[in-house]
């Protein structure tokens, strides 16, 4: 699963051949979380309260950027890296 952005120890990444709706992965400490390109709500998993806040804030920042990520990996391209927060 390739990583697409890392930052304050929350690592982001996109499955290839990822099923609907259009989401990424979030990694912080030991836990996940599915989060929706078009809502940013929690699809599945869990976060930290305060994580969840900073990925939120960051995806909000790159919801173009997550979406043209979204459709290169379902065309088996490599998606490309996007911006930590800062």
């Amino acid at each position: 699963m390739p990583e697409i952005c890392r930052f304050y120890g929350i690592i982001i990444r996109m499955f290839f051949r990822e099923h609907a709706p259009p989401h990424f992965h979030a990694e912080y400490g030991g836990k996940e979380a599915l989060i929706s390109i078009d809502t940013l709500a929690v699809i599945s998993g869990g976060l930290p309260p305060r994580t969840l806040g900073l990925v939120v804030e960051w995806a909000s920042l790159h919801k173009d950027e997550l979406r043209r990520n979204w459709d290169m990996a379902l065309n088996h391209e490599q998606p490309l890296q996007i911006r930590p927060l800062e």
